[in-house]
């Protein structure tokens, strides 16, 4: 169930656990699948709009960051195996079975249902594959 996104826009799905749950929450989603994107991420930035996904990733740092994040840790399925509240000047433990890093303003995740468990889902156009 391999993923592939190229560097740009999307929108991240959060759907709740249980099935009477309402629409999902859609968030908007910056994509960073490059090497250039990944290590720039949300360094030096004032403020997040919405999330960034780093793919592929195991582990963040937040060194040169002005804000605190969460960070999100997803395995190849998207499942949530962590989520962390991490302050500037930061050094991340790498997470064996993460695939892909979610990163967003401190606090906003919990309040987008964001949490161990879940399934998110990324909606972005696919990376073309050479023929």
């Amino acid at each position: 169930m391999g993923r592939r996104w190229r560097d740009g826009r999307g929108e991240l799905r959060v759907r709740g656990q249980r099935p009477e749950d309402e629409d999902p929450v859609t968030v908007p989603l910056e994509i960073a699948t490059s090497y250039r994107a990944r290590t720039k991420g949300l360094l030096g930035r004032d403020r997040v709009e919405g999330a960034i996904l780093l793919s592929p990733a195991s582990g963040v740092h937040t060194f040169r960051m002005r804000i605190p994040i969460d960070v999100a840790y997803l395995d190849r399925r998207l499942d949530v195996i962590a989520v962390r509240t991490m302050k500037p000047g930061r050094l991340g433990l790498p997470r064996l079975r993460s695939r892909h890093v979610l990163e967003a303003a401190a606090g906003t995740m919990a309040d987008w249902g964001v949490k161990p468990g879940v399934r998110v889902r990324i909606e972005a156009p696919p990376r073309q594959l050479p023929r």
